[in-house]
């Protein structure tokens, strides 16, 4: 090209920058990483641009393992230190088992995304001299290890001659309790076996009519701060949206029953088409009374849902159940 006497060109290359890592944070337990590295996975396939970063960390609910789960108190006993570190931007969002997720976040965090949920159900996982039985035809007297209240009592009120004991730790660590001989039985989340690789240890998968699941059991929820839009357009990518219709149809449940993850709430729900249908129980912890109802509408109306049960169940005598188990856990004598 000629150019005018006196005249020259500046040509400037622009290199756009390289997007921001996203900083994934988790707990260090072996199924919050087997979980938050699926997520990081799933992502990276998505967005192979990005780079996602896994930052771990311990709750209080990994420190205090020698108190029962209910004796401690249960909001966000497993979410509350990753919370901190969203507010305070030090990571950009948390990878959760979803029914450890409190169904009322902290201000300025939101439920970004509700992965596609394995199976909800809850096991049975037998000592090897039970190995030939099922939870129906084991003895009187049986231990039953557990540290969930809401299986402690639809057991309880199914199989009043079994013995029930407190079990923590991790879920290797259950499962070696069981095999030294401290319990004769565990009840597992299925979903948490299976993502260790471990259903050959399933004995048995408990029905609907034995226990009903907890909110959000074999789903992930992620966790992010309400404003940042970039993260939040990135994890609609791995959003399934049957899961997120029943999940938000069981929080809303949960949340105008006011009950936490470690009161004796049971749901399960199925999507039919574009109709949902959501089973609620809440029982006592001894086993003595349960109340229980089913729904069914609109998947669109999920969280609808969700309150109408819990309105049902409350003019059934939930409410006076709630209330005197959380008189037994300010006591202190929830579960013993």
């Amino acid at each position: 090209m000629n150019l005018p006497p006196g005249l020259t060109y500046t040509f400037m290359t622009l290199v756009s920058s390289p997007p921001r890592p996203i900083r994934i944070g988790s707990r260090k337990s072996q199924l919050a990483l087997v979980q938050t590295y699926w997520v990081q996975e799933q992502l990276q396939k998505s967005f192979p641009n990005i780079t996602f970063e896994v930052h771990t960390m311990s709750t209080q609910g990994d420190n205090i393992l020698d108190v029962a789960l209910a004796k401690i108190g249960d909001k966000g006993l497993f979410t509350k230190e990753l919370e901190l570190r969203m507010i305070n931007k030090e990571i950009d969002f948390a990878v959760h088992s979803l029914k450890d997720l409190p169904t009322n976040l902290p201000e300025g965090l939101t439920l970004a995304a509700i992965t596609e949920r394995e199976n909800p159900a809850d096991a049975v996982v037998l000592h090897k001299k039970h190995k030939d039985k099922q939870i129906e035809t084991l003895p009187g007297g049986t231990v039953i290890g557990t540290s969930s209240l809401r299986r402690l009592a639809q057991l309880r009120y199914k199989f009043p001659h079994f013995t029930f004991k407190d079990v923590r730790g991790n879920l290797i660590t259950r499962i070696e309790k069981l095999d030294a001989g401290e319990y004769d039985a565990l009840i597992l989340a299925v979903a948490g076996l299976e993502r260790l690789d471990m259903t050959d240890r399933i004995d048995q998968i408990l029905p609907t009519d034995i226990s009903l699941h907890a909110v959000g059991q074999g789903a992930l929820g992620i966790e992010c701060r309400a404003d940042d839009t970039e993260v939040i357009s990135l994890l609609k990518a791995i959003e399934h949206s049957q899961t997120r219709d029943r999940c938000l149809a069981e929080r809303s449940f949960l949340r105008v029953l006011e009950g936490g993850c470690q009161v004796p709430i049971g749901v399960n729900t199925e999507i039919n088409g574009n109709e949902l249908t959501l089973k609620g129980l809440v029982a006592s912890v001894d086993g003595q009374k349960l109340v229980k109802d089913t729904v069914t509408g609109a998947a669109a109306d999920a969280e609808k849902l969700g309150a109408e049960l819990a309105s049902i169940l409350r003019q059934k005598g939930a409410t006076e159940i709630l209330e005197q188990i959380f008189t037994e856990i300010q006591r202190g004598s929830c579960g013993s």
